[in-house]
């Protein structure tokens, strides 16, 4: 008999959580946030209680936002390495963008840390939705959407052959014979792209994994076929459960396409809880929180998402829906219809669409006693909706403390959550097999 389906669960840390006000509650740690002993306390947490991996998101530009919330956090691979020696076991997942970094560069940060983890690490293949990035490297404007995307899969086909450019026994590292390398097992790559040229090898051995877990989060069209193609893991994000039906199915239909077992993609969508002894309780926590919004974030938020600026609108009255039919307004592709779909079905004003925002921006916010949150998580896993999620706690570090101390052992009874590790890499975790070189394979099969 197959062992049962186990949920994966990532632990999205936020400096001082997802909701947009948690810096300013009086239970945040908002103090913390450059400190990195908190980020290794909070990890062994999530250690300690088994989850997967913690994850960090990151962008290469200071947000226009700063005066009202923090907005700004520490470079997410060295903080990666900090935690791997505070850490054992649980995976080490950052953000990096395919826009604004070089794939040699990128691949030797990653190799290290998955080195200096015992192979724990977790690439976040992002593209860069910030315009503002752009003049930080060089560029007179960020580049269009399609053409980022053109570009990642370049990089990904160039970072892919720089980490399979040893052999995984090329390393002889033999103080008697005075071989420390088989020069036959490296491989330069000579590649000479549109956007790149690299001649290779990588200057460090293949590391434990083979590669880092590639991990994506974009949710367009350009986005959903990149992921299929070549993500591992997908962080989305969704309001309702059919939503998530729908984006599920379609990742495992494309990545057949792509001749990929739909088993090796785990789809992760985030999850905000505010967790309470009983539903009244639940709902006044997320009140309290609510009530710390200030407007000016909120629609400079809101801005960014949709392309539309609302800071002359009454927060109170109705949302200009016909200002989107008509008026061409762009935003972040992947929360653009996310946003006008909660429009559309909620009929909200202003002040009530920032709120439900404010949570974890965009994700799915739920209110609750744990076994709510259970059931509701039970339902999306069982239901072809989810392979599991990323905990994104509306602040830090109680927010997390409630789900993992309350909610967590209700999956566990259910047998739907381990009780223990039972590998040590990232890879382990998540049930996906280590890939071979690239190189080794033709040479066989040249063979």
């Amino acid at each position: 008999m197959s062992e049962r389906r186990q949920l994966s669960l990532n632990f999205f840390i936020y400096p001082d959580g997802h909701h947009e006000a948690a810096w300013r509650h009086k239970d945040s740690a908002a103090d913390r946030i450059l400190d990195v002993t908190y980020y290794q306390e909070l990890a062994q947490r999530a250690e300690a209680h088994k989850f997967d991996a913690v994850f960090f998101a990151d962008g290469p530009a200071l947000s226009d936002n700063v005066r009202y919330a923090q907005r700004f956090r520490l470079e997410p691979i060295t903080l990666l390495t900090a935690i791997a020696s505070a850490t054992k076991r649980i995976g080490l997942i950052a953000t990096a963008s395919t826009t604004y970094t070089e794939p040699y560069n990128l691949a030797r940060l990653f190799a290290s840390l998955d080195h200096i983890s015992g192979g724990r690490a977790g690439w976040n293949i992002v593209t860069t939705s910030t315009p503002r990035a752009a003049q930080n490297f060089g560029l007179p404007e960020h580049p269009p959407h399609h053409e980022r995307y053109e570009r990642a899969r370049e990089y990904l086909d160039v970072i892919t052959r720089l980490w399979d450019s040893w052999e995984d026994d090329a390393l002889i590292n033999d103080p008697v014979s005075g071989v420390f390398a088989d020069t036959g097992k490296i491989h330069a790559i000579n590649h000479i792209g549109r956007h790149f040229r690299v001649r290779g090898p990588l200057n460090i051995s293949r590391t434990p994994q083979g590669r880092p877990v590639y991990v994506q989060a974009g949710s367009s069209e350009d986005g959903r076929a990149f992921a299929a193609r070549f993500a591992e893991a997908i962080f989305t994000a969704h309001q309702t459960f059919p939503s998530a039906q729908e984006f599920y199915a379609d990742i495992k239909r494309q990545a057949k396409a792509f001749d990929r077992h739909p088993d090796q993609i785990k789809i992760l969508p985030g999850i905000s809880p505010f967790i309470a002894s009983t539903q009244i309780e639940a709902d006044r926590l997320q009140d309290e929180f609510n009530e710390l919004i200030q407007p000016e974030y909120s629609l400079t938020q809101l801005r960014q998402m949709i392309g539309l600026e609302l800071s002359g609108f009454d927060l109170d009255g109705p949302f200009p829906r016909h200002l989107i039919d008509t008026g061409g307004a762009h935003g972040v592709a992947s929360r653009f219809k996310l946003v006008i779909d909660i429009v559309d079905r909620e009929n909200p004003t202003i002040r009530q669409l920032v709120q439900r925002l404010a949570g974890a921006r965009g994700h799915w916010v739920i209110a609750g006693p744990p076994e709510k949150i259970a059931d509701n998580i039970q339902t999306w896993f069982e239901n072809g909706a989810a392979d599991g999620f990323n905990v994104m706690p509306p602040w830090l570090p109680g927010g997390f403390d409630v789900f993992a101390e309350q909610v967590v052992p209700i999956l566990r009874k259910r047998g739907l959550f381990r009780h223990d590790y039972t590998g040590t890499t990232l890879r382990d975790h998540y049930g996906l097999s280590r890939p071979a070189s690239i190189y080794s394979n033709a040479i066989q099969a040249i063979a």
